[in-house]
């Protein structure tokens, strides 16, 4: 019998500041003065449409922490290669005992089957050629390094001796909530930050370290338990809270793991996982440190309940410190929340829904439907407190009981199409919208015929 256990993948915030000025006493003509003195600070265009004083320093601020979240959100590791390379060897695994590793290695087909992404951006132009040729091969495992030392592994990133031996490897944002166009190839392309890579078979390339006994460890089961669930996530799909309260199954036998959610269209909704938990700079500095396992401070002391979080109350998850010096988390969190806060919700392709059948839709979703009871538009979410019980949502409590609200979130869902695959609801439960839709209309007891189903369908197609 195989023991329920789990294990774990993303943002500051975009500062709103109230600048006020109080004149305490003294004539008009003295306040007239101070205006005119400090007019570079409040004057925003002066007639020319730019910005002026400290309204500059606002525009400044904002494209700065942008760059900086972007970098960090696509090639920061959070000094996690201790984990990922140093501790559990992955980068053995993947270079393959011809290359200085272990087994057979990862060669660029089995990294793109198992859901790995390349940045065409990133590739110099001999290897495009080389690519389209066949000089280079896509089945050796060096390929894969010489990718790695380009920099091209989206949410990969490796470390190489003199030599040009790899030496360790580190994870970023990237690799879960980041995919690519496949302009150039089937895996291959431009980069789509926020993008959730539901391709991505995190278990299987967990799975490939040697060693895997600081796993084995921290959740107190056999290795052969830890790499079994693992096997059982499948493409698409991650658990965040194994390292927590250890259920690696549902009680139908399924696994307890959970479709990688989007981390674009985030700015004006308050949670944004699928229980809750917090904001996004909360979830970044607990994925980045519990999951990633890089090198930073987190806190929350809800994790030391040793009924509902038995595992991290075990090992004191909520209370990871580091010195200052070492904390290679908290110091980017600001920049990278700028960051995922100006990613925009993808718009659907025109021809990938009936316009006339969704704007009627539009109008059900909205009347009949009983939707924008909590898709609140034009955030498809509540603005303010966005989580209901099990019983609101008509739905099992397995994964909210995994949560402290022991709640659901509403879905914002602009950009449903850009994460279909895999299903929707946090386990993929309705392979459709048009499931998704019939589950509420059974629950709430709208009336909805088929053909006012099929029109919400389009109309969520084309958000």
């Amino acid at each position: 019998m195989i023991k329920k256990v789990s294990l774990s993948l993303l943002s500051v915030a975009a500062l709103t500041l109230p600048f006020l000025f109080a004149i305490r006493g003294g004539s008009i003509a003295k306040g007239q003065q101070f205006f005119s003195k400090t007019d570079d600070v409040v004057s925003t265009t002066r007639g020319s449409g730019q910005p002026a004083g400290f309204d500059r320093a606002i525009t400044a601020n904002n494209t700065k922490m942008i760059n900086d979240g972007r970098q960090i959100f696509r090639y920061d590791t959070f000094g996690d290669e201790a984990f990922w390379g140093d501790t559990i060897h992955l980068h053995q695994a993947i270079a393959g005992s011809a290359n200085g590793g272990v087994g057979g290695g990862v060669s660029p087909k089995t990294a793109l089957a198992v859901g790995l992404k390349v940045d065409a951006d990133a590739l110099p132009a001999g290897v495009v050629q080389g690519v389209q040729n066949g000089t280079i091969s896509l089945d050796d495992p060096k390929t894969t390094l010489a990718l790695l030392q380009l920099n091209a592994v989206v949410g990969l990133t490796g470390h190489f001796s003199s030599d040009g031996k790899i030496t360790s490897l580190g994870i970023q944002c990237a690799l879960c909530h980041s995919t690519v166009d496949d302009s150039f190839a089937p895996g291959i392309g431009h980069r789509l930050d926020g993008w959730p890579n539901r391709d991505l078979n995190v278990g299987a390339i967990v799975g490939l370290a040697p060693d895997l006994s600081a796993v084995d460890s921290l959740l107190g089961v056999s290795d052969a338990t830890t790499r079994q669930v693992l096997a059982s996530w499948g493409p698409g799909r991650f658990d965040a809270e194994l390292f927590l309260d250890g259920k690696a199954f549902r009680p139908d036998g399924k696994t307890a793991a959970v479709l990688i959610p989007p981390a674009f269209g985030l700015a004006g909704v308050n949670l944004h996982t699928y229980t809750g938990w917090g904001s996004i700079t909360y979830w970044n500095a607990f994925v980045a440190v519990l999951e990633m396992h890089g090198k930073g401070n987190f806190f929350d002391p809800r994790l030391d309940d040793p009924a509902q979080f038995p595992v991290a109350a075990r090992n004191h998850t909520g209370h990871t410190t580091l010195p200052e010096d070492q904390d290679q988390v908290t110091p980017k969190l600001a920049a990278l929340h700028d960051y995922q806060l100006s990613i925009p919700a993808p718009t659907p392709p025109a021809a990938s829904f009936d316009a006339a059948a969704a704007a009627r839709g539009d109008a059900l979703f909205a009347g009949k439907g009983k939707c924008t009871s909590c898709h609140v538009e034009p955030l498809l979410t509540e603005p303010g407190w966005n989580m209901h019980t099990p019983t609101e949502v008509g739905i099992d409590s397995f994964q909210s009981d995994r949560a402290p609200d022991k709640r659901y979130r509403t879905t914002p869902l602009h950009g449903l199409f850009a994460h279909s695959k895999g299903g929707f609801y946090h386990d993929g439960r309705f392979p459709t919208l048009l499931d998704v839709v019939n589950h509420y209309d059974s629950f709430m007891t709208l009336g909805l015929s088929a053909g006012e189903k099929s029109d919400i369908v389009e109309y969520l197609k084309s958000l």
